[in-house]
């Protein structure tokens, strides 16, 4: 098993672990290379950690932010996961960090999937520290049980980092990592708190139907270690 399981007491112990190790291997990315990139993802799960992480004294002037993935809306929307980020993230300290948008005006999610996958080539990748979240149904970033696109998401040989999701279960138009982009991260970590969400974590990790249930895609792999942060 390629997972490491971080349970907590209390949020506040989980965010206090989660947040040093992604300022830690922040610092080791501008260290190394004299910048940085963090990608997140929406929810209401991450609003405190981003809080936390607004407060952390670090070079942010050289850390890139962006999203793991994105609903088709302006980003003034209050739906939109660039707004939360720019509430939640982008201030304080953090103030000093760039935002690298996926959302990309004025096209449609379907023609843009190049276009977004050059922008995070050129502005991100490789990737550094890479936040992924889980939902009630198995799924994570924009990848959604049984959707029709999910082919394409997991198919190693997609040059794209970048796929344009449908979702049938929630509203809006997304634009998604690819499974190969989120695996291509130096650092994943798996953020979600709850007994609901414990159980379809343990469910998900017995679970050999990718499709079904997307979450099992990235944690049942090979190659690369998901270190996970939750608490009951």
């Amino acid at each position: 098993m390629m997972n490491k399981v971080n349970a907590f007491k209390s949020k506040e112990e989980l965010l206090e672990s989660l947040s040093s190790k992604i300022i830690s291997a922040l610092n080791a990315g501008i260290l190394k290379n004299g910048k940085a990139s963090l990608l997140l993802s929406g929810g209401s799960t991450p609003k405190p950690l981003f809080e936390k992480l607004s407060k952390c004294d670090i070079a942010w002037n050289k850390v890139n932010i962006a999203l793991v993935d994105e609903r088709w809306i302006d980003e003034e929307n209050k739906d939109s996961n660039a707004l939360l980020i720019k509430t939640h993230l982008l201030k304080n300290c953090a103030k000093e960090a760039h935002f690298v948008s996926m959302y990309q005006k004025n096209i449609k999610a379907q023609d843009s999937e190049l276009i977004c996958s050059d922008i995070y080539k050129k502005n991100l990748f490789p990737f550094d520290v890479l936040v992924l979240g889980m939902g009630e149904d198995g799924h994570t970033a924009s990848l959604f049980p049984n959707n029709v696109k999910l082919k394409e998401a997991y198919d190693d040989n997609n040059q794209s980092l970048c796929v344009h999701m449908r979702p049938d279960t929630a509203p809006y138009d997304r634009m998604s990592l690819t499974k190969k982009a989120i695996l291509s991260s130096r650092n994943i970590y798996l953020h979600f708190e709850g007994s609901k969400k414990n159980e379809v974590f343990k469910n998900a990790l017995i679970q050999e139907d990718i499709y079904t249930m997307p979450i099992a895609s990235i944690l049942n792999q090979k190659e690369k270690m998901v270190e996970v942060f939750t608490h009951e």
